[in-house]
């Protein structure tokens, strides 16, 4: 068993891992983890643009929800972008901005954007779904839709030709300190729900998972912050039972519903942060996503999609993995395929 210095757990090796063919990746040197007060400064400046969400009653015994889908653009994602471009040189900024995004963190670039009147360019793998891409298109971005395999390298030309700055979707400390606000309301509301004693939090790349695990570390050195993703997608959770980064292959990734999970490995500063601050990463699979996703709707009245619903299928079909006491959920997002919805709730 493998304990990090600030408490990380990672439990036996053994994990299945679904068919998936998986690589380890390295990183030269590790970075430092993000601050308290980078996560506050954060704060302060997506105040008035990002909802300040409350911590919701479910109608499941013990556990409580953080509605991310309640954002302005229907996911947490907003928290970072905001932060991220409010923190650049007004320089760089005016050149414009670029993003790759499998939806949620297009929207919140854009949104951004548009907020400090800036030209946003953003590559979306053509996968992704027409919702997402139609609602970038909407707040004014340029959107270009590019295979899932260029995803990644696509972006990197934009940089090298146009000059304008990467907003990345989860590998930077400007991204992680803003989502890492939803930890720190997290920890603010805990002592009006009795104290938390464990966090569910979506990863694809990390970037939430990180954020929140810096806040709660910090604020809350009891509680845990346990990982969720989807079991077809499941990099995170063999990273962190190998104890190094592990890649998967984007044809793997691309198998799970929970579009905005499909990310081929967590970024490097998410990863600091997960090894030794994440009690554990567990997997859900997609009839355990399919059955969250209707359930928030149905019984409790809450629209999410199946990315932002892993938390929730944890929490349902994985009692036996969580730690006991008071548990919060993170709803990443809620903005589901009107087909797919349908076809979830049976009509």
């Amino acid at each position: 068993m493998r304990t990090g210095p600030a408490g990380g757990r990672a439990t036996p090796a053994g994990l299945a891992t679904v068919g998936a063919v998986t690589t380890p990746v390295t990183a030269t040197t590790a970075p430092a983890l993000v601050t308290l007060d980078e996560i506050r400064d954060a704060a302060t400046r997506i105040a008035g643009h990002a909802v300040r969400t409350p911590l919701l009653p479910s109608p499941w015994p013990g556990l409580w929800l953080k509605p991310e889908n309640l954002q302005p653009i229907g996911a947490f994602k907003i928290r970072g972008a905001l932060t991220a471009v409010s923190r650049m040189d007004p320089e760089v900024r005016a050149r414009g901005i670029l993003a790759h995004s499998s939806g949620n963190h297009a929207q919140a670039v854009a949104y951004a954007a548009r907020l400090f009147g800036v030209d946003a360019h953003i590559v979306i793998p053509d996968s992704a779904p027409e919702r997402k891409v139609a609602a970038t298109r909407a707040l004014g971005a340029t959107v270009e839709l590019v295979p899932l395999a260029q995803r990644f390298s696509r972006p990197a030309e934009l940089a090298a030709t146009t000059g304008k700055a990467m907003v990345p979707p989860f590998d930077d400390r400007d991204v992680v300190s803003g989502q890492g606000t939803v930890g720190l309301e997290i920890a603010e509301d805990s002592a009006g729900v009795g104290g938390v004693d464990t966090v569910l939090v979506p990863v694809s790349g990390g970037g939430l998972l990180a954020g929140i695990a810096a806040a709660v570390t910090a604020l809350l050195p009891g509680t845990k912050v346990v990982g969720v993703e989807p079991e077809l997608a499941g990099d995170a959770a063999e990273s962190f039972r190998a104890g190094e980064r592990r890649a998967w292959a984007s044809a793997d990734t691309a198998r799970t519903m929970a579009d905005g999970l499909r990310v081929d490995s967590v970024g490097v500063v998410p990863w600091e942060h997960i090894r030794t601050q994440v009690h554990d990463i567990i997997t859900v699979t997609e009839d355990e996503i399919a059955d969250a996703t209707r359930r928030l709707a149905l019984e409790a009245r809450l629209v999410a999609e199946p990315s932002g619903a892993v938390a929730l299928a944890g929490y349902l079909h994985h009692a036996d993995r969580l730690p006991s006491g008071t548990t919060v959920a993170v709803l990443s997002g809620g903005n589901i395929d009107p087909a797919l919805f349908r076809s979830l709730l049976g009509g």
